[in-house]
């Protein structure tokens, strides 16, 4: 099943429990996964003070997996854990998104380089593969789906880049950038656009052009910075 697919099924279901796939992947993983989701696409709205029980009862997970996810998830500022007084999720802060992209353009495009020269053949393949889906995404209006190809497009980033300087810089930004364009972009932003523009850079990593790469990087930011201007207003 493609990433595409997967996403538009656990979509259809809409359990009231989170759905958190049941295959090999390790359960903090999973939590994580199905926490950032739940916040990025606001299900679990800015200002919300949350437990770890209660996120337990909502994935159907053990409180270990769930507590370690929200470090995680602290430590890329999508909550914040205050002691003895509970989780909030954090507030979004569009001056602060701003400063963000000044960071990530720089940071991003290194990546972009460095995974078109890095990439492995099975990664390439995958670049591929996501910037199909993206496609189909974008032309189905799935943004739910897109979200989560974007996601699996930033950590394949990371894993062929293989700097682990660069990753520990942009696992801070991901999440924060992906919440930012999910409670904006149906006001101002395209999301066809958006999803070329992603896949633009993912072919060119794919094919190995770590110019090119650099270039689609830098295009992407463009639009992603005019998109976060316009959001002021």
């Amino acid at each position: 099943m493609s990433l595409l697919e997967q996403a538009r099924s656990t979509k259809s279901k809409a359990p009231r429990r989170v759905a958190v796939a049941s295959d090999d992947t390790p359960l903090t993983e999973r939590a994580w996964r199905a926490l950032e989701e739940e916040i990025v696409t606001l299900r679990i709205p800015p200002g919300s003070v949350v437990s770890e029980a209660g996120l337990s009862a909502r994935l159907g997970l053990g409180r270990t997996p769930v507590r370690e996810a929200l470090q995680r998830l602290a430590n890329e500022g999508l909550v914040q854990i205050l002691p003895r007084r509970g989780i909030i999720v954090t507030e979004i802060d569009v001056a602060a998104q701003l400063r963000l992209l000044e960071v990530r353009r720089e940071i991003e495009r290194l990546l972009a380089r460095s995974a078109a020269k890095r990439g492995e053949a099975e990664q390439r393949r995958r670049f591929g593969t996501i910037a199909d889906e993206m496609e189909t995404a974008a032309k189905r209006e799935d943004d739910v789906a897109f979200m989560r190809l974007d996601r699996a497009f930033n950590l394949l980033l990371l894993e062929a880049a293989a700097n682990e300087f660069a990753t520990a810089a942009m696992r801070v930004m991901n999440g924060l950038a992906r919440r930012f364009w999910y409670v904006h972009y149906k006001q101002v932003a395209d999301l066809p656009l958006t999803a070329r523009l992603h896949a633009g850079v993912a072919r060119a990593i794919a094919k190995g052009d770590a110019d090119a790469a650099a270039k689609a990087s830098d295009r992407l930011i463009d639009h992603i910075q005019d998109f976060s201007r316009k959001s002021i207003g």
